[in-house]
């Protein structure tokens, strides 16, 4: 070799091995994943079960990623901050895991291009930014089902965080539910407008308990509604997460989700350069809504029957919106044969028949 191939040879040797370096350097660095949440993680709730999908994933990804989190974000302005301070810091994929964060994730979006961004329980995408949602209302329906055959009253109550169309869903799906087993049931709804609050949602339960509810289940982010029934005797109906540690004698099951396929495809997406701005809706075929363990008092045929429809709607042979469906005045919302589609299930503002009082404007 002379002494001009031989430089060339290690120049070119060099240049390789320059590039050989760069390369695993990049692939090396941890996909940065965050997490921004509105309420506390604590040990229940909304944000628990986020949290707890978190920390599936970055068990399973291992060194392939790093995550962080922030609880307790307001919506609004506190949440934009937090977001765009996130994007800053250099996160690659960033999840914003409430309703009220869905038009901050979008504007900090747009600052951020290089960023990808996903938004829990919304309905607006961008080129960066992709949606997610858990089919609450098919586990609402099935819950449902557990409160009208225990309800000896005939009354069942809802605390209801904001009366936005996620809530008034799960509001509505629950009471078909209970109707399925028990025609003349009612319900009795009760607003707080927070979504975190154990203190008006302890006074909420209570105040439905009054009412003459023997069955209360909620739509906001704390224990709170089930330790009130288990005080009084009366019971329950968890959301989010297994509750049944907070009322170990009177609550009958949870309609749960379970967020880390999701956040699994997601991340192996982006990984993979494979993500796009998709809006998913999984449920219980999914895995991503169940429910949790029954307590003993409810009998063997309602769970029987429970199981019954749940498989049906798993294989797709029954919706929860299946007519017919008339709201609260007596019209029909759902024809016979017919069902809602999701745009009509992600816009829905009105109560179906048996519920009482109206939805605040």
């Amino acid at each position: 070799m002379t002494l001009l191939t031989r430089k060339t040879f290690l120049r070119v040797l060099g240049a390789t091995a320059a590039l050989l370096t760069l390369s695993a350097n990049v692939f090396a660095a941890p996909l940065k994943v965050g997490f921004v949440y509105v309420s506390p993680i604590g040990d229940a709730g909304w944000t628990y079960q986020h949290d707890e999908a978190r920390k599936i994933v970055q068990q399973e990804f291992g060194d392939k990623i790093e995550t962080t989190f922030v609880e307790s974000v307001a919506e609004g302005a506190d949440a934009e901050r937090v977001i765009r301070n996130m994007a800053s810091r250099g996160y690659d994929l960033i999840f914003t895991t409430s309703f009220g964060y869905m038009n901050p994730t979008i504007k900090v979006g747009k600052m951020f291009p290089k960023v990808k961004f996903e938004h829990a329980t919304g309905y607006k995408t961008a080129a960066n930014v992709g949606n997610y949602q858990a089919r609450d209302y098919e586990g609402r329906f099935l819950a449902g089902m557990i409160a009208g055959a225990m309800s000896k009253k005939n009354v069942i109550g809802y605390v209801g965080a904001f009366p936005i169309p996620e809530v008034i869903r799960g509001t509505n799906s629950f009471m078909l539910g209970a109707q399925v087993m028990n025609p003349d049931i009612k319900m009795k709804v009760v607003w707080v407008n927070t979504w975190h609050d154990p203190a008006k949602e302890r006074e909420a339960a209570e105040s439905l308990i009054l009412q003459g509810a023997d069955v209360i289940t909620m739509h906001t982010d704390s224990a709170a509604t089930i330790q009130a029934a288990e005080a009084k005797g009366v019971y329950s109906v968890g959301f989010n997460s297994d509750m049944s540690a907070y009322g170990p004698k009177t609550h009958l099951t949870s309609s749960t989700q379970h967020w880390e396929s999701i956040y699994r495809a997601k991340i192996q997406a982006v990984l993979d350069g494979t993500w796009k701005p998709e809006a998913i809706w999984h449920g219980l075929r999914e895995g991503v809504v169940a429910l949790s363990p029954m307590n003993p008092a409810v009998p063997k045929e309602v769970v029987e029957k429970m199981e019954a429809y749940k498989m049906e709607i798993v294989a797709g042979t029954r919706a929860v919106y299946q007519g017919p469906i008339y709201d609260q005045a007596g019209a029909l919302k759902v024809a016979e044969g017919k069902t809602l589609s999701d745009e009509e299930l992600h816009q829905q503002n009105w109560y179906v028949k048996g519920i009482e009082g109206k939805i605040p404007q």
